[in-house]
This record gives C-alpha cells, structure tokens and sequence, in this order.
C-alpha cells in the first residue's frame, strides 16, 4: 500500500496548495470537491474549514462532525519485548493494558521534556500501536529507534494508514446508520478490531477523540479511506454531520483543555508543569526522564499550566504576557482563542506556581496588544 496524492484543479473559493514537497491525505479530492479551504499543515496539505470554524464547531457540539486526520502518525511495535521498551519510552503506565484498551501519555527525554504526546493501542502481548503529532512523525520515530535496546520491531506505517475521526453526540447513531456498525458498547479508550463493513476489512474503531465529546475514530488502509468518509457523508444531511477542518478541531480541542504539542507542551515543559502528572507514573519503574521528574515532584514544579476566561472582549493569543493584578508579568499564553459557546476569549498558559495565580477563581491579567484584560483562572473544560 502507498498513499496516494492529489494534485486537484483549482476551483473558485479554495487555497490549492500545490508545493509538490507537501503531501496529500488519501480524501484530498473530496475536500476540494466540498470547497474546503486548504492550508499546509506539518508538512501535508490539509482543510482548515469548510462552511467555517464556528458553524463547524456548534455541529460537533450540538450534533456531529467528521475529521480528516490522515496525517496523524501510526508506528506499529512488535516483539517479545515491546511492553519493556514502551515502558521505557511513555510516562504512563502500559502494563496497565490489556488487548483492546488504549491510553494517552508523554513521551519524555532524558531531561523530562515532552517530546510528544501520543496513544497507545495494546493488541496483544507483544503488538502494540503508538499514534503520535504529524509534526513529530520523523523525530519520534527516531528517537525510538535510538532507545531501542530491546530489540523490537518498529514499523513507521503513517503513510499507510487512513484516520478519520467522526465527533459528536449523533456519532455512533451515524456510524451505525452508514455502516450498520454499532460501537455504542465501546467503552472509553478501548478500540474494536479487526472491524469490517462497507465490504471492507481490518479497520480499528476507537473510542477517543480531541473534541471532548462523545465520538470515534476510524483506523483504515489508505486507499480505503474514501470508501468510509463517502457513506458517512451520505447520510449527513439526515443527522446534520458536517464536515470539520482543523479551525474546528483547535477550538473544541481548547475549550476541552486538551493540550496541544507545540503550544502548551514541548521539549521545554515537563507533564508536571502541564498538568499531566496523572499520566506520570514514577511508581512504575525507571523510564526516559523518570530521575528528573521524581526530583521535580519532591520539590515542586516552578510554573504550572492554568485555564482562564477572559473577562471583557478580549481574545489572547500564543504568546501574550500574563500578568498578576499589579501588572507584573507572572507568565505567558500558550493558546487562546474566542469560545463559540461561551463567546468569550478563553486560553491556556504557563504562570507562576503560586496559589494566587494558580488558584480556580483566581484573578490574573492578561496584555492583549496595548490593552490588559482580566480574566480568571478557570479549570477545563470551559464549555460545560
């Protein structure tokens, strides 16, 4: 199998992205056919909206919306020995899977910094998936190539692989009404597979998402992946599923207070800081990053990353500078944008780990431009 790329002709209203060092997911055609607006993405050419950011982000609220999200990485590691080196590898805990049970967790270098954040699927004993960010395809699979000392196999399959992800509360009654596959008694992060319907075969449903609603996502070969977008978009109208694009997916991302590598984690943070130490298992033995991280633990983080609300009409921004009530700067913007539901500006930073400042209801600033806004710290998600 190969992925396939588009090279599609220019229609009016759409960004046709036509670098021929960027790649193109296996369903590039029907996102220009539905007049997407395209955008290059880590490296792929990708739909940033269709009918725009805020109507497709109330479908997935309010109804369901569906994701290309092809150019996620999938790397599959086999072997006898592939528990002990992804323990080595994540900060969770994976002897806590079992077949058919997935978990979220941090990828850490030696000095505790997040180099990615990722899923990882258990299929058996000595089969496991490992989903990681498009940006750090290359990187990831580097570095586990450079920590493998136990000799598993590591097969990096992202070009092989078809992902989409189907989000909202009329997900599994659409799921079912186009393929007759009912994953209602999928429970939250386990996954179905071998799947088959629509004749195909292979698939791996997954309960888990990045929107925080209920919803799955749909593991295929890539020249598959048409075949499964076209028949849930054929009964979209029926349930109001819409097509989303990656606009959609940072705003309900962040109003979930899911973190996204890049803006809130990176090599430069540590779980602690970021609110993860619940996917940081020191109890479970030494892994990448472990000594650093049990040191931070015993004397406490530094900084920490909060959730705000934005008092007036102000939107932050990566970035912009947070400051405590006297204007001093304790810290900076990691994300922001304006809320569709609560049409205020929301955001994530990292402030000084100070009750004052880290406290739920505590009253921070933050420097929008030349202006300063209030706005007060807020535990995710925002929107309920």
């Amino acid at each position: 199998m190969h992925l396939r790329l588009f090279i599609p002709s220019a229609k009016p209203g759409n960004t046709i992205v036509t670098d021929s060092a960027l790649k193109y997911t296996p369903i590039n055609d029907r996102h220009i056919d539905l007049g997407a607006k395209m955008v290059p993405f880590a490296g792929y050419s990708m739909p940033v909206q269709y009918s725009g950011i805020i109507d497709e982000h109330h479908a997935v609220r309010r109804h369901a919306g569906l994701f290309d999200v092809s150019h996620m990485g999938e790397v599959w590691i086999t072997g006898p020995r592939s528990l002990e080196f992804i323990q080595q590898l994540i900060t969770n805990d994976a002897s806590k899977l079992y077949d058919g049970k997935a978990l979220y967790s941090a990828m850490c270098n030696e000095e505790g910094g997040i180099i990615d954040d990722l899923l990882v699927y258990r299929f058996n004993e000595s089969k496991y998936m490992l989903v990681i960010n498009a940006s750090n395809i290359e990187e990831d699979v580097a570095w586990m190539h450079k920590n493998n000392s136990m000799g598993v196999e590591i097969d990096n399959a992202s070009d092989l692989v078809g992902l989409l992800a189907l989000q909202g509360p009329k997900a599994f009654e659409i799921l079912k009404a186009a393929t007759g596959f009912d994953a209602s008694a999928i429970k939250y992060y386990h996954f179905a597979e071998p799947t088959s319907f629509l004749g195909l075969s292979d698939l791996i449903v997954s309960r888990t998402g990045y929107t925080g609603e209920s919803g799955v996502e749909i593991y295929c070969s890539s020249e598959d992946t048409g075949v499964v977008w076209d028949a849930l978009m054929k009964v979209a109208d029926e349930f109001g599923l819409k097509p989303a694009g990656l606009g959609a997916r940072d705003t309900l991302r962040l109003e979930s207070g899911f973190c996204l590598h890049g803006n809130d984690i990176s090599q430069d943070t540590h779980p602690l800081e970021a609110g993860l130490g619940w996917i940081t298992k020191l109890d479970k033995g030494a892994f990448n990053g472990s000594q650093v991280l049990a040191s931070i633990k015993e004397t406490g983080a530094k900084r920490r990353l909060v959730g705000f609300v934005i008092q007036e009409r102000g939107i932050p921004r990566q970035g912009y500078e947070i400051q405590n009530e006297s204007g001093e700067p304790i810290g900076v913007v990691t994300s922001g944008t304006q809320s569709p539901i609560l049409s205020k500006g929301i955001g994530m930073g990292y402030v000084i780990n100070d009750p004052a400042y880290t406290a739920e209801g505590a009253t921070i600033q933050v420097a929008v431009r030349n202006r300063v806004f209030t706005a007060i710290v807020t535990k995710p998600p925002f929107h309920k």
